[in-house]
């Protein structure tokens, strides 16, 4: 069930605020909140974009369950060390004392309840489940998504909690890619016979936006050129973007995060520019580079000083030390922060509106969390910006930004094919697994290789599902073009304004012969081969006639290619088979042709 603005409330600020807890409520706070007095359910699942308000909510029903005696106590379970720590502030900030610090034995007179990790319960259940029976208890469980990554932390929450008075589960990203059960969800069949996970109440990032409570983002992708050496002593170079095997589009990914060549340097340099423009309408506006491991993010803290003279704030681990460098960075008025994995999800610095994703975990869930980071709006407004490479599984999440996902339950296998969920499960269990920051690479069991060199190519700019843009150099009048959109635009001055920096750089390519073009397309014959040479070849040639296309027609090439799929059917170019690639490179021929 999806729940969206009254027209009679304001957006934001509708000005009401049960029994003293915020000054004021957002209107879907105020929604969700009257179904649950209405309703008073033992269960409750709400389902809030990130940026939303979800502990505000949490905390303001908190609050009027013990006004009214419904409760006598609160748990909240957190993914995070620090997350239990930012919950404790945000309930003191209310007047509802949770000790975060609390590991055993009787809570102090002074606390209302307390704060702990899911593996912390997953340590001691019975601990928990004692606390329960004992004295009625609320028990929020935040992210519960995080309650079925494995087995044991599933069963510790089910058994700790069970004989909970009330127990609410709030998530900003409700599906997980395995079919681990989440404790206290409830799941529906489906008419297809799939059981999918179904919400309480229902905040999507499509509603937020529309009610100016998230900022709009803005992808900007950039591809370039790669080339690396295999194991096997084999030299390879390829472009992201292009048709590749999966082992060559990872080892082409890490290529460019390598800090030692072109492409992160330049990426950082424009994603600063961006920074700077931003700052003019945001003048605390901060970035943020969500990096692979400790070693690259050290690296690009570097990179970043020597681009603006300014020391960046590195966050290595998941420690006290590292939750107040998030809190000093949060408070101060710094440009950049670097850090591992920590920042993905739930912890909160509002000011954050320039991201730059360089990381290789490539899961829906984590990318979801890592762009939530941004989208956090303070004032009408307020735009945010991610840089990504050029990469077609991020490019597609980028598109969905406002799909809204159920946990499905059940994904049996088609007609004895292999699991199509299985590789994602593995991704998902490598983004979300708890680790030892110095193991936490996200690249365990990739294929070695060793990086080479790189350079950048600005791609395009996504925006609200539409693709804008065409290929540029960095430095370049057309790259500076897309970053010097202002920061402070409504959605729709967005869409506008990038429709006529779009229009400006195909009328000022036109003007020029190919022989000057800023960036010709490589002939296909000129292309590395890699493995599958037949269809890989067939991949190549679609993309050279398409990037012939682009002079000839004025469109960018994601236009092109979706018309392709649109004329001829079937899946992406990477998933195609030899007959699609032939019809729809016969196709874009005869499309050519007729433009003669």
């Amino acid at each position: 069930m999806t729940t969206t603005t009254s027209h009679h409330l304001s957006p934001a600020f509708p000005g009401r605020a049960p029994w003293g807890t915020a000054s004021k409520l957002r209107a879907w706070q105020q929604g969700a909140l009257d179904r649950y007095v209405q309703e008073q359910p033992r269960d409750f699942l709400a389902v809030a974009t990130p940026g939303a308000g979800k502990t505000t909510f949490a905390l303001t029903l908190a609050s009027w369950l013990l006004h009214h005696h419904v409760v006598q106590q609160v748990t909240v379970v957190a993914p995070t060390e620090h997350l239990k720590k930012q919950w404790a502030e945000a309930a003191a900030r209310v007047g509802i004392k949770l000790d975060p610090e609390y590991s055993a034995g009787p809570v102090g007179r002074e606390y209302h309840g307390v704060a702990v990790t899911y593996a912390g319960v997953g340590v001691r259940p019975m601990l928990h489940r004692n606390r329960c029976e004992q004295r009625k208890t609320l028990v929020i469980l935040d992210e519960i998504h995080h309650a079925g990554d494995s087995k044991s932390w599933g069963e510790a929450c089910f058994e700790a909690f069970d004989p909970a008075t009330r127990r609410l589960a709030l998530t900003g990203t409700p599906f997980r890619s395995d079919t681990n059960p989440i404790p206290f969800v409830t799941y529906a069949e489906g008419n297809d016979g799939i059981r999918r996970s179904v919400a309480d109440y229902t905040y999507g990032y499509g509603n937020a936006l529309a009610d100016g409570v998230v900022r709009p983002v803005i992808f900007l992708s950039y591809s370039g050129s790669m080339r690396w050496r295999t194991k096997a002593g084999d030299e390879i170079a390829a472009r992201l973007g292009e048709p590749m095997t999966k082992d060559a589009v990872s080892q082409a990914w890490r290529t460019a995060l390598d800090p030692k060549g072109d492409w992160m340097p330049s990426v950082l340099r424009a994603a600063d520019q961006r920074l700077t423009e931003v700052r003019k309408a945001i003048p605390d506006a901060g970035g943020l580079v969500i990096a692979s491991d400790q070693d690259s993010a050290r690296s690009y803290a570097k990179l970043l000083r020597a681009i603006t003279g300014r020391a960046a704030t590195v966050v290595l681990s998941d420690d006290g030390g590292a939750s107040q460098r998030i809190e000093d960075f949060s408070q101060s008025e710094d440009r950049w922060m670097v850090a591992v994995r920590m920042v993905s999800e739930g912890v909160d610095v509002p000011r954050l509106a320039v991201g730059v994703y360089a990381t290789t975990i490539s899961t829906p869930l984590f990318f979801a969390q890592a762009v939530g980071r941004f989208v956090r709006s303070r004032r009408r407004g307020e735009t945010a910006s991610v840089f990504l490479p050029t990469i077609p599984m991020l490019l597609g999440f980028a598109h969905e930004m406002e799909v809204e996902r159920d946990h499905v339950l059940d994904k049996p296998k088609k007609n004895g094919e292999e699991d199509p969920y299985a590789e994602e499960a593995d991704l998902l269990k490598e983004a979300e697994r708890e680790r030892d920051e110095d193991t936490d690479t996200g690249e365990q069991d990739q294929l070695p290789f060793e990086a080479l060199e790189s350079d950048a190519v600005f791609d395009r700019v996504m925006y609200d599902g539409a693709e804008f843009g065409m290929q540029a150099h960095p430095g370049s009048e057309e790259e500076q073009d897309y970053l010097g959109i202002p920061g402070l635009l409504e959605p729709d001055q967005v869409q506008l304004l990038l429709q006529k920096r779009q229009a400006k750089q195909i009328a000022h390519s036109r003007k020029r012969p190919d022989a000057e073009a800023d960036l010709p397309e490589i002939p296909a014959d000129r292309r590395p081969v890699v493995t599958h040479k037949e269809l890989l070849e067939l991949r190549k040639q679609l993309n050279s006639l398409v990037g012939a296309y682009v002079h000839q027609s004025g469109k960018p090439h994601g236009v092109i290619h979706t018309e392709l799929r649109r004329a001829c059917g079937g899946p992406p170019s990477a998933e195609a088979t030899a007959g699609q690639l032939k019809q729809r490179i016969a196709k874009v021929q005869e499309w050519a042709t007729r433009m003669r």
